[in-house]
């Protein structure tokens, strides 16, 4: 969409003339010297096929029609093998980057809520030696506690180097893993623990003292508890036979000579390896590496058991559709490891020798991101002077059309989109989203502003978070990409909602993945995995996502929801448009079949909503403010215009909000698509608010 050319049309004549005879004058050397045909190329070739010819599937990359790829580096078909062939091959490299703390205090908020305030310094990076020789340490520590192959063992805690440290320990030493989401509930968390029967759990201090502690007489086969926290502690008010200490601590036990193990040895990379002699089990490729808990629909979290031949394929299909990634690139590692999207992209990183540097969104940058920093810049482009909001809406659409055709813009990029690069640090080389629908004017904006291809793709935990990822050459937008080169990928019809294979203009139905990415199923749940799995006449694996696709422009069947009046309402293109409100910091749409309309959770963005709160005369707290009626009225008159002109259908709009005070965070997990939080989870979550919102019922 292009922004509005708000000036004197004699003078836009002007300066569109000029720009028409700049364009004349540069583009053939320009065309000639910058490769421009072979990129036009590379965005209009034909990524994918039929496999049998049938418009329904299996549709393959045309890389790998022939055979899905499995695997990245000959003989490594294991995880600990791949981080083996990392550190072996980039030891002096930098691998993993934390942030020093300077200081670090409480910050009471005016709804009396406390926030922790941190100054942080430079980064103190690992090496690619010394994290494996700390995962090695670890490892063999927590068999020297008690841990044995194949048997599980918990990690708690948020993203950081500590997590991936004790993730390679895990893979090294055959220890399958099981992830917990931060943001699950204590019921949620004792169930994950008991079922999966762990005796070891690794976690932080702040999640140790305020989710953990208080759940532990639910968990009697819990006996060792690891704080990965360097900073000292009093561990007391716990049950008896549970014993609680450092990671380091660990990390000491396990670099001692009588508990190291038999490694892989080059010297003189790591001489404090070389004397070790006991044998490791090591890990198969059929077996378990991570037991990866999502949110079950009927809030009971499920188990999915990821082999390392999964992981490996589907980290080998991501990495397919990054150019050029290598040892030179850094990746900034923010989301949470608990989700397969983050633990599969820091994979491919180690596999690539990237470095990877731990943030969190609230450090990432002044403007947060995607969504967020579209809305921030264009807030602030508001806030220019006529002159300089006219030179940026020139180029940006200048730009736009240029990139339309499959051009360059240097100069635009060097002039006007320098500073907004910069936000960003001003050395991004890809963005990619994933996990929800990155609205298109969201998407076209990254592209233009930051001078750098947005990446859109699709996948689910069940499939190692892999399925499709655009190419990095095309920069149409609305699109998920083909298949990656690991999986392929048939659409079944799906009667009630009238999506069939053979649709015109373009097949449609339910997205079914199959590939060796697709996982080995639910623990504990056969009912389950007959239900979502199956295997074809060739052995090939199959998962049924519940999706809808087409075969062009996308959609989800569990978005799609039927009215009371029979239309279907995608609750991801309804997010996907309003998130653009400057107003809206996030919102979760919701809807039932036994209802005509659609209503919001809106977190709402503080300084513009304390802004009309002023201009309406309107007084309070942060709390009292979002609870205001006479707000969430004005409020949903925004959205409602927003809406509109974002070209939603009437039965799409939302017809009453509720606003919440709390911030957005990737921890908190509050009405957010991004992270999956389910429909039904949302209906327990919210259930007052849904009835009042629907007039009591």
């Amino acid at each position: 969409m292009k922004l509005k050319e708000d000036m004197n049309p004699l003078l836009l004549q002007v300066v569109r003339s000029v720009v028409w005879v700049y364009s004349i004058i540069t583009f053939l050397p320009w065309y000639l010297l910058s490769g421009a045909s072979t990129k036009q190329e590379r965005a209009k070739r034909v990524r994918a096929r039929s496999a049998n010819g049938h418009p329904g599937g299996p549709y393959r990359s045309v890389v790998s029609l022939k055979a899905l790829t499995t695997g990245l580096h000959p003989g490594r078909d294991t995880l600990d093998g791949v981080f083996e062939h990392a550190a072996q091959h980039f030891p002096n490299r930098d691998c993993l980057g934390t942030r020093q703390l300077l200081s670090e205090e409480d910050e009471v908020q005016p709804n009396g809520k406390v926030f922790k305030k941190v100054i942080l310094g430079d980064y103190i990076w690992l090496s690619y030696r010394e994290a494996y020789q700390a995962a090695a340490h670890f490892g063999s520590g927590l068999a020297a506690l008690g841990q044995r192959p194949q048997y599980n063992i918990a990690i708690f805690c948020e993203t950081r180097a500590e997590w991936i440290i004790t993730a390679q320990a895990c893979f090294m030493y055959n220890f399958p893993l099981v992830t917990l989401y931060s943001t699950l509930g204590g019921p949620a968390i004792a169930h994950g623990l008991n079922e999966t029967e762990v005796t070891h759990i690794i976690t932080s201090k702040d999640l140790f003292q305020s989710r953990l502690k208080a759940i532990l007489p639910e968990v009697p086969k819990l006996e060792q508890i690891i704080v990965v926290d360097n900073k000292p502690g009093t561990w007391t008010d716990f049950p008896k036979g549970i014993r609680v200490q450092s990671m380091a601590t660990v990390q000491e036990l396990g670099a001692k000579p009588e508990n190291s193990f038999l490694l892989f040895h080059f010297p003189p990379l790591i001489p404090s390896l070389d004397a070790v002699s006991k044998p490791r089990s090591r890990p198969k490729p059929t077996d378990i590496a991570v037991i990866m808990y999502t949110s079950g629909s009927t809030g009971i979290p499920k188990g999915v058991m990821i082999s390392h031949s999964n992981l490996i394929a589907g980290i080998t299909g991501m990495a397919e559709r990054i150019p050029g990634l290598c040892e030179d690139d850094t990746y900034i590692g923010y989301l949470p490891l608990a989700h397969v999207l983050e633990l599969s992209a820091e994979l491919v990183c180690v596999s690539h020798g990237c470095r990877i540097g731990y943030s969190s969104p609230q450090t990432l940058a002044d403007q947060e991101i995607m969504d967020r920093i579209y809305k921030n810049v264009m807030t602030k482009v508001q806030e220019m002077t006529s002159v300089q909001r006219t030179l940026f809406v020139l180029a940006y659409n200048y730009k736009m059309e240029q990139i339309s055709k499959g051009y360059s813009t240097p100069l635009c990029d060097r002039l006007v989109f320098r500073k907004v690069r910069s936000l960003l640090g001003g050395k991004t080389r890809v963005l990619l989203s994933g996990g929800a629908p990155l609205s298109a004017a969201t998407q076209r904006f990254m592209n233009i502003c930051f001078c750098c291809p947005v990446g859109q793709g699709y996948g689910l935990t069940e499939t190692c978070g892999a399925g499709t990822i655009s190419d990095m050459w095309d920069y149409s937008t609305g699109r998920v990409g083909a298949p990656l080169v690991c999986s392929e990928i048939m659409l079944k019809d799906w009667e009630e909602g009238g999506y069939h294979s053979t649709d015109k203009p373009n097949p449609r139905g339910e997205i079914l993945i199959g590939g060796p990415n697709v996982t080995m199923g639910y623990y504990k749940n056969e009912a389950k995995n007959r239900e979502d799995f199956f295997v074809d006449k060739n052995s090939q694996r199959w998962f049924c996502t519940g999706d809808i696709g087409e075969f062009d422009p996308d959609d989800r069947k569990k978005d799609l929801v039927k009215l009371q009046a029979g239309e279907y309402v995608s609750l991801g293109k309804v997010e996907a448009v309003l998130k653009n409100c400057s107003l809206i910091d996030n919102i979760c749409a919701y809807a039932n079949s036994d209802e005509s309309y659609v209503i919001g959770f809106v977190v709402p963005n503080q300084k513009q909503l304390m802004t009309l709160a002023k201009e309406k005369r309107i007084v309070g707290s942060w709390e009292e403010i979002c609870n205001n009626p006479e707000m969430e009225k004005e409020v949903l008159r925004i959205i409602t215009d927003a809406a509109v002109a974002g070209k939603l259908e009437r039965f799409e709009i939302p017809k009453k909000i509720r606003l919440s005070a709390e911030p957005w965070t990737p921890e908190t997990g509050l009405v957010t698509d991004a992270f999956k939080l389910k429909r039904k989870e949302l209906k327990t979550h919210y259930q007052d608010d849904i009835e009042r919102m629907y007039g009591g019922k």
